[in-house]
């Protein structure tokens, strides 16, 4: 009788004792996650830039294939930001966003639509972009 509860007692596998590698796993996944809501976050940038650009195009809402391609763009772009900050912080994502908008639609127009393009101009989409890159780099993200 006492052999059969030291037998039940001391189980051949033990289910109280987790996988050694269940820590690191968790990590791994949850790193990969904060990558995927960052390549989410440039998306959702790029689709702010498509909104813009779009929302120039319409001429006051006035223009129905662009005024679509913007509320397209938008819903879109803000649909992506708010997965992408499922993981992320607020602020470093939310420069990153309009960073990349506003750099998108600045170049877009200079290239596309006919704006100025001045030395001004460049060095201060450089600026704004060295501001998101600064924000990041100071430790805020993981």
């Amino acid at each position: 009788m006492e052999a059969s509860s030291i037998g039940a007692a001391t189980p051949a596998h033990p289910a109280s004792s987790p996988p050694r590698y269940k820590g690191a796993a968790r990590r791994v996944r949850r790193r990969e996650g904060v990558v995927m809501a960052w390549v989410v976050l440039v998306a959702a940038g790029l689709f702010e830039t498509a909104f813009a650009v779009f929302l120039k195009l319409s001429h006051g809402l006035t223009q129905p294939w662009p005024t679509a391609g913007f509320v397209a763009s938008a819903l879109i772009s803000f649909g992506l930001l708010t997965v992408a900050l499922s993981e992320l912080e607020v602020g470093p994502a939310y420069a990153v966003w309009t960073g990349i908008g506003a750099a998108g639609a600045a170049a877009v127009g200079m290239v596309f639509l006919g704006d100025a393009v001045s030395a001004g101009k460049l060095v201060s989409i450089g600026l704004v972009l060295a501001g998101v890159v600064g924000l990041n780099l100071s430790g805020v993200t993981p």
